[in-house]
């Protein structure tokens, strides 16, 4: 994994994930191109930076930003987009009951929960990517409070804090049918127990709501590289330019 194309983000190759929903005992496999993910949650000094506004319950410039909705969550992306110069990601119905998600921009964005899974077991087939000790904070060895963000083991392409310290949002709709807009929560948080510190654990939270033990990582597509022709030959317009045909 290449973690110097941008500052604090990693190179996930493309691959194929298997998600799975215990409750309803459902299983369906994802296809991903090649994506960009941050290496650690957003912190709470970056969020700071970025919004201007402190909204965690405990504070700490290393630690996790939590008691952030998932709206506070795509709003960050924007704003840091254009920070940098890219193009926004989402954009916001008038209404403000909506959001859309532009394919095309290159700005950052929430993973996805296939996107997530696949970034959290960096290759690994098992519940976790390690020893639960060794690579997360959770009920079991936290004192039952948030940690700075680095502080476990990182997965095997550098991905810190994948499980256990902070939820993490993701963009999907959890189940649209049965639980409206909820979104999709990922990987398990300092109060939870074991079990729910697994590659595979889905939750759902309304995306108003803000919890203590919920926060983000951001990602970035990758655009696809242009196939070059090959040396020597030609290209339908070159044929057209070469051979005068209209």
């Amino acid at each position: 994994m290449d973690a110097s194309a941008e500052p604090g983000m990693i190179d996930v190759p493309p691959g194929r994930v298997t998600l799975s929903d215990r409750r309803t005992r459902r299983s369906w496999a994802v296809d991903l191109p090649a994506y960009r993910i941050a290496a650690l949650p957003v912190t709470q000094d970056r969020y700071a930076q970025v919004t201007g506004v402190r909204p965690s319950a405990s504070r700490g410039d290393r630690l996790p930003v939590e008691s952030v909705s998932w709206w506070d969550a795509v709003r960050f992306c924007n704003a840091l987009s254009r920070g940098e110069g890219l193009a926004p990601v989402y954009r916001f119905h008038p209404d403000g009951q909506g959001v859309d998600l532009d394919g095309s921009a290159d700005g950052y964005r929430l993973p996805t929960e296939a996107e997530w899974e696949h970034a959290c077991r960096a290759g690994t087939t098992g519940p976790h990517y390690g020893p639960l000790d060794e690579i997360a904070w959770y009920r079991g060895n936290s004192d039952e409070r948030i940690h700075e963000v680095g502080g476990r083991l990182p997965n095997a392409w550098g991905l810190h804090d994948m499980l256990g310290n902070v939820w993490n949002w993701c963009w999907d709709l959890y189940d649209p049918e049965v639980y409206g807009s909820y979104r999709v929560l990922r990987g398990g948080g300092w109060f939870d127990e074991h079990w729910s510190c697994r590659a595979s654990a889905r939750r759902r939270s309304h995306p108003s709501f803000r919890v203590e033990d919920v926060g983000f990582r951001v990602a970035r597509s990758v655009a696809p590289t242009p196939t070059p022709t090959p040396s020597g030959s030609t290209t339908a317009q070159d044929r057209k330019e070469t051979d005068g045909r209209p």
